[in-house]
């Protein structure tokens, strides 16, 4: 009896201790961006390697048709010609499938990438996993990359209503020591 009293202790403190779990850590400032190819909202393949020569803003979401994750989606494409004045593109990963970003992007109006990670492989190498119950999602974490593919800035922690006006002045103090 004392033995499975262990075990579903055991049992227990694993599953909590999973709810709360991320991915690897993130990569960190200077390193290079981990690559990838992700399907895009259309099914068309999408990799880090096409952008080369432009600043990539790569964020994370939790998932679509969420209230968070609209409001900073729609901020993103409100701000999308301030990102293109600073030669910067918007890419947007989260682990829901690419049907479901398409039906995204049509409803409110989104002009810029959404890539569906299903196997989680590049939200976990970027530490950008979490457990959410039983299921795992995308934490919402961003990051900058610049034209050379290093990454310069990190966010793990965003405001999903202001995180788009932090991050078009993150690029530009950035391309003013560049």
């Amino acid at each position: 009896m004392r033995y499975l009293i262990i075990l579903l202790l055991v049992a227990i403190a694993g599953a909590v201790a999973a709810k709360f779990a991320f991915a690897g850590p993130t990569p960190e400032v200077g390193t290079v961006a981990p690559g990838f190819t992700l399907p895009s909202e259309n099914g068309a393949p999408v990799s880090l390697k096409e952008y080369r020569g432009k600043w990539v803003v790569l964020y994370f979401y939790p998932k679509d048709f969420t209230s968070g994750c609209t409001i900073e989606a729609h901020n993103f494409q409100r701000d999308l010609d301030q990102y293109t004045k600073r030669n910067a593109v918007i890419l947007g990963v989260s682990v829901d499938r690419a049907d479901s970003h398409k039906q995204f992007c049509a409803k409110e109006g989104l002009n810029f990438k959404l890539l569906a990670d299903t196997g989680h492989k590049v939200s976990s190498e970027y530490g950008s996993v979490m457990n959410f119950g039983i299921t795992q999602i995308a934490a919402r974490h961003t990051f900058i990359i610049d034209p050379e593919g290093k990454i310069v800035k990190v966010y793990t922690s965003v405001n999903p209503k202001k995180h788009s006006e932090e991050l078009v002045a993150a690029l530009d103090e950035l391309q003013k020591k560049s």
